[in-house]
């Protein structure tokens, strides 16, 4: 065990998050272990409590407590991935190159480890080398539930060229669900801001996030300002819609919290959307019933970024996951007739 150490940010190491920063000086200590001394205060910045995914400056002091030798923890999951991960994290890949690779993330895989989730897109990421040294590193984040398009960085340079690109919201994110509802007007803006709501588990597992109205976002602490637009594609009478979905801003779970609030949740969302959720359609919430899944219908259908060496716009678009297509011939939805960006035409 070491005794308790105190790092200099280096000014090449500006700008990354504290997790990673941390995995790189001492790649044996587990993503769980991090988070937990981040909680616990164990783990500071400046004298400062932060979390998992604060962002680190040139010349910041990082308290880190004692840490177990390499040999008294066992090696990482991501250090071994089994043939059939590697197959299904391979076969999710939808674009890829030297800088860049693209995946269709499946609904039920985490991207990132933390309580209780040992499988993830970031341990499975070691199957995603394809040559190159080093692993491709996660840039943005998706929920566990929420299927489509994620990029990965096969480079540091690359990484923090890409992870500006999402801060500084230089990405055109569509999302397509489908809702409880169908909400009046068809087309608008969501402004509610989030705070989070501590779980109720021991680590505090089962977030939520809560919406506030704007007026209130910034006399509450820890409350953020979020922004959403939404889109009807097509409604089926007044029981569901197929909607469109941009995040203006990324905050934890706003699309889900946002459409929720307005009373159409998400179908699917246990979290957001129970049974007894108000909406203006039949009063179902997020389970609208019948022969449809009870899975989550929230799908990253398309990204478009600047390629962070070409800097031509880079279009990616992910094909649904098996529960939404079944849903879709039910309800005899054609992907085929839907614009690439149905908000072009509100301007």
């Amino acid at each position: 065990m070491s005794g308790v150490q105190t790092l200099t940010v280096a000014p090449d190491e500006a700008d990354q998050r504290l997790d990673r920063w941390l995995r790189r000086q001492f790649p044996h200590v587990p993503q769980g272990r991090i988070e937990k001394m981040c909680r616990k205060g164990e783990l500071r910045v400046d004298g400062g409590r932060v979390k998992a995914n604060t962002r680190l400056s040139t010349g910041q002091q990082v308290r880190i407590p004692p840490l177990p030798e390499p040999g008294e923890l066992p090696k990482p999951d991501a250090s071994r991935v089994s043939d059939a991960d590697a197959k299904l994290i391979q076969s999710a890949v939808i674009y890829r190159d030297d800088h860049i690779i693209a995946l269709n993330k499946p609904p039920g895989l985490a991207v990132q480890g933390g309580s209780k989730q040992t499988r993830h897109v970031d341990g499975l990421a070691e199957a995603l080398r394809f040559g190159l040294p080093e692993k491709p590193r996660l840039v943005h984040r998706l929920d566990k539930d929420t299927s489509g398009v994620l990029i990965l960085a096969r480079t540091r340079a690359v990484a923090a060229d890409l992870t500006a690109a999402f801060r500084h919201r230089n990405t055109r994110k569509i999302y397509w669900a489908v809702i409880a509802g169908v909400p009046s007007p068809r087309a608008g803006t969501i402004r509610f801001g989030l705070v989070k709501a501590a779980g109720h588990g021991a680590g505090g597992e089962n977030e939520k996030m809560l919406c506030l109205h704007p007026r209130d976002v910034d006399a509450t602490p820890g409350a953020k300002h979020a922004t959403s637009d939404y889109t009807v594609i097509e409604p089926v009478s007044t029981r569901a819609a197929w909607v469109a979905l941009v995040p203006i801003t990324g905050r934890t779970h706003q699309l889900r919290a946002h459409m929720a609030e307005i009373g159409h949740p998400i179908a699917g969302d246990g979290k957001y959307g129970g049974s007894g959720q108000e909406n203006h359609g039949d009063g179902w919430g997020a389970q609208l019933g019948g022969e449809l899944s009870r899975k989550l219908h929230l799908h990253a259908r398309s990204l478009t970024i600047e390629h962070p060496a070409t800097r031509a716009l880079l279009h990616l678009t992910a094909p649904m996951p098996s529960h939404m297509v079944r849903t879709w011939e039910m309800f005899q939805w054609q992907t085929s007739e839907a614009p690439d960006d149905p908000f072009e035409e509100l301007g």
